[in-house]
């Protein structure tokens, strides 16, 4: 089986938590500059290359800055900074409930994103902590939408990532979460819940297939009801996008809310921060796969329509 080839480490710094964007220049191409693969290949519009270009913005493998007359070289690596339009700033704090050599456990608020990912940069957990606690190499063990709040996994070594990765990948990680929906008490409770999830990229919603083999499960309980609504304690024993919104929404119970199930009225406003989805990432619990310590840490949060629906709902 033929190696991957290694990948270097990156000649640029972080900036505000974000990794400098990578380009691998292809074995088969007839470029015969790296600055015509690149306006070719970025596509950033009229002289916007030729202008990073000027301004050495472009970096090989040393750090040293390309010219728009350096040649193109088969399999060699390009770093630059790409420009992050202004974001707005998600007006809650990120707490840390864990830290220590290998590991960093966080309490997201709702509207954060877990990493960069589209227009969503700056204003990510990832980003956010590695500027805060001054650890550039943390990553990601896990993700949770940005709407969705509550317990992140996050890893200080990067060769140690692999190894907490695979307690979710294996499903040896413990996770309940906790959601408001409305109270019908002819659903009956608890019950697992078990479909074939799809997630179509570029499409919002998820949606269950009849029939076919199924590939999500999770486990729904109501902890207590009034006054019409629910509180519900969520288990999922597999990890699919959206899958508890889904089989929430399978129920009847679509989570309070939601902007995707049953009807989409998203994607939320990046600046809208009125009505939080109803749903938190409340326990982690699992053995450290390095250390072989038992963790088990519970959100502090509180979902806003459970404490306070009118004031919730007002918004």
């Amino acid at each position: 089986m033929r190696r991957k080839p290694r990948i270097p480490p990156a000649p640029l710094p972080q900036r505000d938590g974000v990794d400098p964007a990578r380009v691998r220049l292809p074995h088969d191409g007839a470029w015969p500059t790296v600055r015509d693969h690149l306006v070719e290949r970025l596509a950033a519009g009229p002289g916007v290359v030729d202008a990073m270009l000027r301004e050495g913005r472009f970096v090989d493998v040393d750090g040293v800055p390309l010219t728009a007359q350096a040649p193109y070289a088969p399999g060699a690596y390009v770093w630059f900074h790409r420009d992050v339009p202004p974001e707005v700033t998600v007006p809650f704090p990120l707490e840390v409930v864990h830290r220590d050599e290998h590991i960093v456990v966080v309490d997201k608020p709702h509207f954060l994103a877990t990493m960069p990912r589209g227009s969503h940069v700056a204003q990510t957990a990832l980003a956010r902590l590695r500027a805060q606690l001054g650890i550039p190499a943390l990553g990601a063990a896990h993700r949770l939408d940005r709407l969705t709040a509550g317990l992140l996994l996050f890893t200080v070594r990067p060769e140690e990532r692999g190894a907490y990765q695979g307690l979710f990948r294996d499903r040896r990680i413990h996770k309940e979460y906790e959601a408001v929906a409305a109270y019908d008490p002819a659903v009956p409770l608890p019950r697992t819940v078990r479909s074939h999830l799809v997630k179509e990229r570029g499409i919002i919603a998820a949606y269950e297939v009849e029939g076919a083999e199924p590939n999500s499960e999770s486990r729904v309980e109501l902890v207590e009801h009034r006054a019409g609504l629910g509180r519900y304690r969520l288990t999922p024993h597999t990890g699919r996008t959206h899958q508890l919104r889904v089989h929430m929404n399978a129920l009847g119970l679509p989570i309070l809310g939601d902007p995707v199930y049953p009807v989409v009225t998203g994607p939320v406003p990046p600046d809208d921060f009125r009505r939080p989805l109803q749903l938190l990432a409340r326990v982690l619990e699992f053995t450290d796969p390095v250390t072989g310590t038992a963790h088990r840490f519970v959100s502090g949060r509180t979902l806003g329509a459970w404490a306070d629906h009118a004031a919730w709902a007002a918004r």
